[in-house]
């Protein structure tokens, strides 16, 4: 089964091929230009009220004037916006507009990932057609967790099951890599069936763990053969929403059965303790906020999704979010979760430069998360991560995303997961 690699690995970097954008993808980009468009005006009439009646200095008639005409301007260019986006939408609805790009399948999702991974949680909340929901894929497609569904989505098929669980902005499609599938090749050797996780990066890290723990649950139970063994493979955010997935799964009356089967859990470079470059955003945030006239720039910032703000400090509940701003200033004060119990866990980490023990190699780590983080490893002990001697190990000169197909790595892996 696993022997040749799905098509979906081999027509990444293939360009040529014509693919149609269908209705529903020009409605969303139709609303996305439309909603970026009052934004705007909202963010540009802001300013302008500020610069023309600066905060905490009286005004007058004129700059009162002023600010009243302009808001009219920006009210009938936001009003033309919303005109124009819903006669584009009923267009598409009459006319059954498509149109053809030269992108392939790929790279069409390749973009709406990381679409997704930057506005997930507002076009969810916009109901865009661009927004992209948890499933279980393979070769590309997506199947149900119905036993037929399976059955025809695998025509051989085991009890051992290994879930590929992908990052920040990214899907299912980016596990490979010139045409050469690392997952696809270690599950062969591993005979075990391979399954990838599709969801969307954009929302809360707990609420992905949420909606993982309930469909490994639903595909547990579905499987045609009873299951065996479930190991995870996960990469970046996606070793995050496991951790999540594995705590919401672990009830203290009763596991989830899914949680029974986990045999064995792989994280390449997640920031199990958040990534510097989170926190960064957010000083630029506090900072921006400081001052009324940089204050309407904040809002830009603000924009991103509750998928990267969790990235912080590699928030996974929901209770270390839910009571205050996300965008505030805090210091980390996350619930400390340990890795669920029955399950062996490894960690890897990556260092972009050569010398491992070189301060600035050990700080930037793989380019994005920093080698500590990458191996649980706290200021506080306390809150660190155990792992089992031999259950580590640092790659030097691989960045982050090199995780995902470098052999070295790999063959680690491979390792690592044999009985």
């Amino acid at each position: 089964m696993t022997g040749v690699i799905p098509e979906c690995f081999t027509t990444i970097t293939n360009m040529s091929q014509k693919n149609k954008i269908t209705e529903d993808e020009l409605k969303g980009l139709s609303a996305l230009v439309r909603d970026s468009v009052v934004h705007t005006s909202d963010l540009a009439e802001e300013l302008n009220r500020r610069i023309v009646e600066p905060p905490g200095i009286p005004s007058t008639p004129v700059q009162r004037l002023i600010n009243t005409i302009s808001g009219m301007v920006y009210s009938i260019v936001r009003s033309s916006a919303n005109l124009a986006g819903r006669g584009v939408e009923k267009s598409v609805d009459k006319l059954h507009l498509s149109f053809e790009t030269r992108l392939s399948a790929a790279h069409k999702e390749a973009v709406q990932a990381v679409m997704n991974g930057i506005l997930g949680d507002y076009l969810v909340e916009k109901k865009n057609p661009l927004a992209v929901y948890m499933e279980f894929r393979y070769a590309g497609k997506s199947f149900d967790t119905e036993p037929e569904a399976i059955r025809q989505t695998y025509p051989e098929l085991n009890g051992n099951i290994i879930l590929y669980v992908h990052g920040l902005c990214m899907s299912d499609n980016n596990w490979s890599r010139d045409n050469e599938s690392q997952p696809e090749l270690l599950a062969e050797k591993l005979n075990m069936t391979p399954v990838y996780l599709h969801y969307n990066s954009g929302l809360h890290i707990s609420e992905n763990g949420k909606q993982l723990n309930v469909k490994l649950g639903e595909l547990v139970k579905a499987w045609p053969v009873p299951v065996e063994k479930l190991i995870l493979i996960t990469h970046s955010m996606g070793g995050l929403i496991t951790r999540s997935a594995c705590y919401y799964a672990s009830d203290e009356q009763e596991q989830e059965p899914w949680l029974q089967l986990l045999d064995k859990v792989v994280f390449l470079g997640t920031p199990h303790h958040g990534s510097p470059l989170e926190r960064m955003g957010n000083y630029v945030d506090y900072f921006l906020d400081a001052t009324p006239f940089t204050r309407p720039f904040s809002r830009i910032g603000k924009m991103r999704s509750p998928g990267i703000t969790d990235l912080r400090f590699g928030t996974i509940t929901e209770s270390d979010w839910k009571t205050h701003d996300r965008f505030e200033k805090r210091k980390d004060e996350r619930l400390h979760i340990p890795l669920a119990e029955n399950a062996e866990y490894y960690a890897v980490a990556a260092l972009t430069g050569r010398k491992e023990d070189a301060l600035k190699s050990r700080l930037l780590g793989d380019g994005l998360v920093p080698q500590d983080s990458a191996l649980g490893i706290h200021d506080d002990p306390a809150k660190s991560l155990t792992f089992l001697p031999g259950h580590t190990r640092t790659f030097r000169n691989v960045s982050h995303f090199e995780l995902l197909y470098n052999k070295r790595v790999w063959k680690q892996l491979e390792l690592w997961l044999r009985p």
